[in-house]
């Protein structure tokens, strides 16, 4: 019986170990399926291309698998589509305008710029841009002002008060619990460490978060008032006047909005758009993921010129580097490869390489230096600068024939840093661990977690950040045709804006990515080409696999902690931070 027993469970056991498998090849191969049906969709007449600006704004959109599934109406804003989608909506019979859903936007500077000028660029299509908000965060206002009409909520508001940069500092938090950073660094500027060894910003950072917040501002009050009509005057008393908490007539009465009106309105207004009597027809809303997928406008006509996606922390592997969370990284082995891929592939006539990176590994931005390079041998190389492509990110880009940013990009910060735990004292004192130890040589237990580095082993670190910081400036003055002396004094780790780094020769041209490809294609003479973004994004199964191992506990952790996710994520993984590092601020915010 107990035979008939054990037998008749391990049959049950084995059967549900079955199903559960087989549900989940299912549940994988249905979403394989579903990414692998055509994924054009044919835009309907007059439709809107609607943009949602809400959420963070991503450089490339990040699939996920199970959006479909979960029914998820549209994926989180990304530039890559955003960009593609207004140009095609442009050239497009079937889009008729553009509706901006005002919201909170999360995003750097220079990524925001170069996504307003894409409005102002649509707009010379002679189509309409109408652009409606409960509330404006100032990203968001700061786009929907480039729009022919900016209505809002009787009840909203418009957060244009200027730009502020916090810093969070950790140094006590790790006194705590017996945790010491030491800090070997070159540049007066570099303040990547500060938050780790000081409770306040020094005089140098003060000063440089100031420049470039001014240079970032007023480009931003330079846009809004051409658009706006407005004096720059005037744009700065308003953001002295506390609009975030005023009524929302102020906003009306001061020329950030056009009108008050209810969302049942603004529906009015874009039937009336839309050539629609009396509400009779419903509206046809396009997504951005859906214009940017539609058909393609070049047919991959001519030669091509490849796009290189290039954004994140620069990491050697992927399992190193301290980015928050599951953000994309630069992983040093994977962009060599690509980049050799690029440079064999005879169909590639020229390489333009998109940098949206605060930098990272000093090792591993050598190491991709050195490919491009190499790449800019057989074929040229132009740089186009995002948000920021500053440190490791300026390292990875200085070798390249041109460079191109946005006047709001943050570049430079050209510094060396180490950075290494002490954690003598949480081990011995607060765990009250003891060790003992024996030695051949003078420095055998070099980073022994149980003391910190002696004045020898200081030294000798001092020495390779000093030897990292002039091969740094080094291969600035080869790639930029300047004296190394001279990029020393615009280097010390000093933060610039793309407009600021123009004026210094860190800069060849002013431009956003468009204006990179032209001149890509222009330095390799082809006059017929098209492009073609690299590298090709993950196949479904393995975006389900990296999505279920980290997405849920991420989800909830940012859910739980809110603003304090930030701190917890970077303190949890500051042990996976490479030694030897060229990068800004871990974590910078501007709002």
């Amino acid at each position: 019986m107990k035979s008939f027993i054990k037998h008749t469970m391990a049959t049950v056991v084995g059967i549900f170990l079955t199903m559960t498998l087989f549900s989940f090849i299912s549940i994988i191969a249905f979403v394989v399926m579903i990414a692998s049906v055509d994924v054009n969709t044919p835009i309907k007449e007059k439709s809107i291309l609607r943009i949602n600006l809400s959420g963070s704004l991503s450089e490339r959109s990040d699939a996920n698998p199970f959006a479909t599934l979960m029914g998820e109406e549209e994926e989180p804003l990304s530039l890559e589509d955003a960009m593609l989608a207004l140009d095609k909506a442009a050239k497009n019979d079937n889009i008729i305008g553009v509706y901006i859903e005002g919201g909170t936007l999360d995003a750097t500077p220079g990524m925001l710029q170069e996504l307003r000028q894409a409005i102002v660029e649509f707009k010379e299509s002679g189509k309409w841009v109408i652009a409606y908000g409960d509330s404006y965060s100032e990203s968001s206002y700061y786009l929907s002002s480039a729009a022919d009409s900016v209505l809002l909520n009787p009840e909203g508001n418009v957060d244009f008060s200027g730009l502020s940069s916090q810093v969070m500092f950790y140094k006590d938090v790790l006194e705590k619990v017996g945790v010491k950073m030491q800090v070997f660094k070159v540049g007066t500027y570099k303040s990547a460490v500060e938050p780790f060894i000081c409770t306040e910003m020094s005089p140098a950072n003060r000063e440089q978060i100031t420049s470039y917040l001014s240079s970032i501002w007023t480009n931003m009050l330079k846009d809004v008032a051409g658009s706006r009509n407005m004096e720059v005057s005037k744009l700065n008393s308003l953001a002295d006047s506390m609009t975030m908490i005023s009524e929302a007539s102020m906003a009306v009465n001061g020329g950030l909005v056009d009108r008050l009106c209810y969302m049942d309105e603004v529906k009015s207004i874009l039937q009336e758009k839309c050539g629609y009597k009396n509400n009779d027809k419903d509206l046809v809303f396009a997504t951005v993921s859906d214009v940017a997928k539609s058909e393609i406008l070049n047919e991959k006509a001519g030669d091509e010129v490849a796009v290189y996606y290039a954004y994140g922390e620069i990491v050697q592997s992927e399992s190193g580097g301290l980015s928050i969370s599951q953000e994309h990284q630069i992983v040093g082995e994977k962009m060599i490869k690509d980049l050799q891929e690029l440079r064999e592939d005879n169909d590639v006539k020229a390489v333009v390489i998109r940098v949206n990176s605060p930098g990272g590994s000093a090792f591993a931005s050598e190491q991709i230096w050195r490919e491009v390079c190499l790449l800019k041998e057989k074929k040229p190389v132009v740089i186009s600068m995002g948000g920021m492509a500053a440190s490791g990110g300026y390292y990875i880009s200085c070798a390249a024939n041109r460079i191109f940013a946005e006047p709001t990009t943050l570049t430079g910060s050209i510094g060396i840093f180490g950075m290494i735990p002490d954690i003598s004292e949480l081990m011995t004192k607060k765990i009250g661990l003891k060790f003992d130890v024996v030695n051949t040589n003078k420095m055998s237990d070099i980073g022994n977690m149980a003391r910190p580095f002696n004045a020898a082993e200081s030294a000798q670190m001092q020495k390779m950040i000093n030897r990292g910081y002039d091969l740094f400036t080094k291969r600035v003055a080869d790639g930029r045709g300047m004296a190394q002396d001279s990029v020393k004094m615009i280097a010390e780790g000093r933060v610039w804006t793309g407009e600021q780094g123009l004026s210094i020769g860190l800069v060849d041209e002013l431009g956003n990515l468009d204006d990179a490809i032209v001149y890509a294609a222009k330095m390799a003479k082809v006059e017929k080409y098209h492009t073609a973004p690299y590298p090709a994004a993950d196949n479904p199964f393995e975006q389900l696999m990296e999505q279920t191992k980290s997405g849920y506990l991420d989800s909830e952790l940012r859910e739980l902690l809110g603003d304090g996710y930030v701190a917890y994520s970077l303190l949890h993984n500051i042990k996976n931070i490479e030694r030897v590092q060229a990068r800004m601020p871990f974590e910078l915010i501007i709002k």
